[in-house]
């Protein structure tokens, strides 16, 4: 026992070696050398640290402070990482947590450093120091997103260790002059350039990168590369997984990279690609990710594209390209896809059945396309699979803008993961199912464009996830209550537009809702205004036109009303006066038109970018501050009121009008010379006031105008040449006024896109220029009313928009701007009363120059016109015979040829006119017997009286000979022949026909123009995207 105090020594000494032993390798691991704790501190006092991130580096023990790493053995600092650890978050990306400074050469002391991150730093103004070129034995270098600028230095090229290079920029404030230095990175296998400005690499780009044999991922995004890629003989980036150069300008897909049999990632979005989409992609065995969207003109057969294997595809996004044909059956062999997205393209036919074996499938976006079929067709080998896991993970079906028809069906009701349901802009018809309100995980519902009747089902309701609803645009009916949004708590988008909704809630309700966007026009929420409006603080765009609102718009309703973007209470019959001034939001889009307001014009606080207050009763001057309050405003209507006093000349001073309204008013005085200064018009309507003077000069300078109308003033002297500078002008109206002198030849030179030419009821005198003719655009000419004398050129004929039928329907709207924008309208006269035309405008064709003073024959070329839907020619002098062949016109519904000296008989081929409408022949010296058979029949008295000569039905004057009028053989019809009785048989089957089935003319044929103008604008006025509250009168 003696020993043991010895013993008991002993161990403990050995315990304090073992002690000792421990705490010197921790002493190791824990200190650096003096002279890597020199460098980095001097490194440290260069940097600007406002959130004191780098306290920590104080103590002698730098590999343990923050962002620093060391070798276990040496101790040596290898790793600085600083990189801003909230990269994302941009409050705190420019604000805190950001070093900034000089980045001191202190950074060579660290011969053992082979990691260096600095991303997500604000050095802002200096470049990328050129000695970190001399940082040899750099494997891992991220500068990306760090604030440098300038060009990246060559010296980087030395770095034969890297094998991570990042240094992505942010607006392009890093550029590369030579590209060469790349080439020298023998040991990189990562390198990230995206937003750097390679706009000055040359061709050789690629044959630098074929240089680096270790490559496996390159990132290239948005650097400016334009033109080909180059042609490579031998690739030897055989490693290659990775290529991404999205947002570039290229001109197509390099045919060496279906050989590179490692791609895995392939990212070529938006680089103008062009040519065809190399079949071989299909065939790369690791291919997972392809993204050749938004290219435009890249082109492929889907039967040829998807005939490929596609082995490892998950993501296949090749939206807007030039993609055709039907998609095949093998579709269905894509199991891995989970992203597949031909949007855009021209996709045709139904979708195979096989699509339901896509069982990965999450994401599936085939809109706006030309898919036909049904529903069930589309998808019908899923329906006895949905229970299964066929599309059980499907979150997004995307399928709007298509031609698909039939129902919704019900099993749509179990895709229990889908989030966004798209179906918009088709032709569905039928209910909407009620099985899409068991759909919990539903967000986004579009419906809206498509034939869908019944109801909207009380389940969609229980959607507590739904943000987007949309619907508008259908034949939609019922009674809306609170039950139709019971837990929609998250609702932000509610479009129920152009529907025959009745919303029929509580005045007490208080929605679950706060709505951000909210579209019910066309719905029924009146009469009284909405009072749960008063509780959605979080507005933005408020369209509640053509509800069937009375009285006046409460005064609470002005406190939500400072946040609205968008401001439509159109089509109500809302009266009294508005607050001055109107509180809306910044640049908003304001329409209270067609309603029953008084008082002055109210003007916003802020500035905005559309108003439209025409069709109500504002009366009093148009401000004259106006400029000054919106020097902005780009679309300005305050038509159909009563305003009265001058145009204000501060109109000119707002530079960004493209639409001016100030029709049917009571404006007096000058037309302002400082409308001329508003260079991005292209409507221009002062007609229907008071206005007197001259054309101002200045305007010679609205080239782009495309819409004047100055009708119904009292302007005055000639037309001025300076108006040949408007080249842009489809429509000039200039009637009713006090212009005189002659039409000026150099107008057919000037227009070449004139369709309407109206100068009625003025002064004009002389000649009708032959020129008039060379208006190949013309569709309408006017100038009935006037001086004009002479001879009615016969190069009338040559009018080119009149030598064929119009049967394309196309809605003249000019400055178009977020929804609003200015119809053309015209009014002539048609059967003797003045109709106006809008949106059948583009179908009209008609020549009236009656009461002038004209003389000579009937031109017969005008004959030539075949699509000419009214002719007028009354109240001149003419002579002559009419011509037979004033049957070629066939498609007339309206020839007034009275009051001339005509003479002759009327040719018995008129009958053949089956769309005429209205005829008068009054008051000339025709002869003989009227034709009256066929179209002729339909014709009273009227038509015919005061020309002596004639006789027979339906005059009450017997021709002598007896003859009934059935078509006896004139002087003009000589050349056709003998007629037999199986003509008059024709004629009177067509007779038959025209009179018992007029609506199948109608369906078929253009209708004749008295009826098909009010009766088509009417129809068009409840078309899905035609808006229904624009037409301006």
């Amino acid at each position: 026992m003696e020993f043991f105090p010895v013993i008991a020594l002993l161990a403990f000494i050995f315990q304090l070696m073992a002690w000792d032993s421990v705490l010197g390798a921790d002493a190791v691991m824990v200190n650096c050398s003096a002279n890597d704790l020199e460098a980095l501190l001097d490194f440290k006092n260069g940097l600007n640290d406002p959130e004191n991130r780098l306290s920590s580096w104080r103590a002698r023990a730098c590999c343990l402070w923050r962002g620093i790493a060391c070798d276990d053995n040496t101790g040596a600092v290898i790793k600085i990482d600083l990189r801003n650890p909230y990269p994302v978050n941009s409050t705190t990306r420019y604000g805190f947590w950001n070093l900034s400074g000089e980045i001191r050469p202190s950074l060579l002391k660290l011969r053992s450093l082979t990691h260096l991150d600095l991303s997500f730093n604000t050095f802002q103004d200096i470049p990328i120091p050129y000695f970190f070129g001399s940082l040899r034995n750099l494997q891992y270098m991220n500068l990306s997103k760090a604030g440098f600028t300038g060009i990246i230095p060559p010296s980087l090229g030395n770095l034969s260790s890297l094998q991570y290079l990042d240094v992505s920029s942010e607006l392009s404030t890093l550029s590369v002059d030579n590209f060469q230095w790349v080439g020298g990175l023998v040991s990189l296998k990562h390198l990230e350039m995206n937003q750097v400005d390679l706009s000055l690499v040359h061709s050789d780009f690629f044959h630098v990168l074929n240089m680096l044999p270790n490559i496996t991922e390159l990132h290239f995004e948005t650097c400016s590369l334009s033109g080909s890629l180059s042609s490579l003989s031998v690739v030897n980036f055989t490693s290659l997984a990775v290529l991404d150069l999205s947002f570039n300008g290229l001109d197509s897909i390099p045919d060496w990279l279906v050989n590179i049999s490692s791609l895995e990632y392939v990212d070529f979005d938006s680089c103008q690609l062009r040519g065809r989409i190399p079949l071989g992609l299909a065939e790369l065995p690791r291919l997972r990710y392809l993204d050749l969207a938004l290219n435009h003109n890249l082109s492929a057969s889907c039967s040829e594209l998807f005939k490929g294997s596609w082995k490892s595809i998950e993501v296949l996004s090749l939206s807007s390209n030039k993609l055709h044909g039907k998609l095949p059956a093998n579709v269905g062999n894509m199991t891995s896809l989970t992203h597949f997205d031909l949007s855009v393209n021209n996709v045709q036919g139904g979708l195979p059945s096989t699509i339901g074996r896509l069982y990965n499938l999450e994401y599936l976006d085939l809109s706006s396309n030309n898919l036909t079929g049904t529903l069930p067709e589309l998808l019908g080998g899923t329906e006895s699979c949905v229970s299964g896991n066929a599309l059980a993970n499907l979150f997004c079906l995307e399928l709007g803008n298509n031609q698909l028809d039939g129902k919704i069906p019900e099993w749509l009701g179990k895709l229990k993961s889908l989030q966004t349901l798209g179906l918009a802009a088709n032709m569905l018809e039928g209910p909407i199912p009620s099985s899409l309100g068991t759909l919990q995980n539903l967000t986004n519902i579009g419906l809206a464009g498509n034939k869908l009747s019944g109801t909207l089902p009380e389940t969609f309701g229980l959607l507590s996830e739904l943000s987007v609803l949309d619907v508008a645009f259908n034949q939609l009916t019922g009674i809306l209550t609170e039950t139709h949004f019971l837990k929609l708590n998250k609702l932000k988008i509610l479009r129920l537009s152009a529907n025959s909704f009745i919303l029929n809630v509580s005045s007490i309700w208080i929605p679950p809702f706060q709505i951000r966007n909210l579209d019910t026009g066309s719905c029924q929420m009146g009469p009284l205004f909405p009072t749960w409006l008063q509780s959605q603080k979080a507005i933005k765009f408020l369209d509640i036109s053509n509800a069937s609102i009375s009285g006046s718009i409460p005064i609470w309703f002005w406190d939500i009303s400072a946040n609205l973007s968008l401001l439509n209470v159109s089509f109500n019959n809302l009266e009294g006066q508005l607050p001055t001034p109107l509180e809306v939001a910044p640049f908003a889009d304001v329409d209270l038109s067609s309603n029953i307001f008084t008082g002055p014009i109210p003007l916003p606080l802020v500035p905005i970018e559309l108003l439209d207050l025409s069709n109500n009763h504002f009366s009093g001057p148009i401000p004259v501050n106006i400029s000054q309050i919106m020097p902005d405003l780009i679309f300005l209507s305050v038509s159909n009121n009563e305003l009265a006093g001058e145009i204000p000349t501060s109109l000119g001073e707002m530079p960004s009008l493209q639409v001016i309204d100030l029709s049917v008013n009571k404006l007096t005085g000058s037309i302002p010379a400082s409308i001329g200064n508003c260079s991005y018009l292209k409507a221009l309507d002062l007609g229907n006031n008071k206005l007197s003077g001259m054309i101002p000069q200045s305007w010679g300078q609205l080239s782009q105008l495309q819409s004047l109308h100055l009708n119904d003033n009292l302007l005055s002297d000639e037309l001025p040449a300076f108006l040949k500078n408007l080249s842009s002008l489809e429509t000039l109206d200039l009637g009713n006024n006090r212009l005189s002198g002659s039409i000026p030849s150099w107008f057919a030179n000037s227009f070449s896109n004139l369709r309407i030419l109206k100068l009625r009821e003025n002064e004009f005198s002389g000649d009708l220029p032959d020129a008039i003719s060379n208006l190949s655009s013309l569709q309408v000419l006017d100038l009935a009313g006037n001086n004009l004398t002479g001879r009615i050129p016969a190069n009338l004929g040559n009018l080119k928009a009149m030598q064929v039928e119009q049967k394309i329907l196309k809605y003249l709207l000019y400055g178009a701007y977020r929804g609003l924008y200015y119809e053309e309208k015209l009014v002539i006269n048609l059967k003797n009363q003045f109709q106006k035309y809008t949106k059948t405008l583009s179908l009209l064709t008609a020549i009236d120059l009656s009461d002038n003073n004209f003389y000579g024959n009937f031109p017969v070329e005008i004959s030539k016109l075949s699509g000419l839907m009214v002719l007028n020619l009354s109240r001149n002098q003419i002579t002559g015979e009419i011509p037979g062949s004033i049957s070629d016109l066939k498609q007339l519904s309206s020839l007034d040829l009275s009051s001339n000296k005509l003479s002759g008989e009327i040719p018995s081929r008129m009958a053949s006119l089956s769309f005429l409408s209205y005829l008068n022949l009054s008051n000339n010296y025709l002869s003989g017997t009227v034709p009256y058979n066929g179209q002729m029949s339909t014709f009273t008295a009227s038509s015919f009286e005061g020309n002596l000569g004639l006789c027979g039905a339906p005059l009450r004057l017997e021709c002598q000979n007896g003859g009934s009028g059935n078509g006896s053989k004139t002087e003009n019809d000589s050349n056709e022949g003998l007629i037999d009785e199986w003509f008059y048989l024709s004629l009177g089957l067509g007779f038959l026909v025209g009179i018992l089935v007029p609506y199948l003319i109608f369906a078929f044929r253009r209708p004749w123009a008295d009826v098909y103008s009010d009766f088509v604008d009417k129809l068009v006025y409840k078309l899905p995207g035609i808006s229904r509250r624009r037409n301006k009168t």
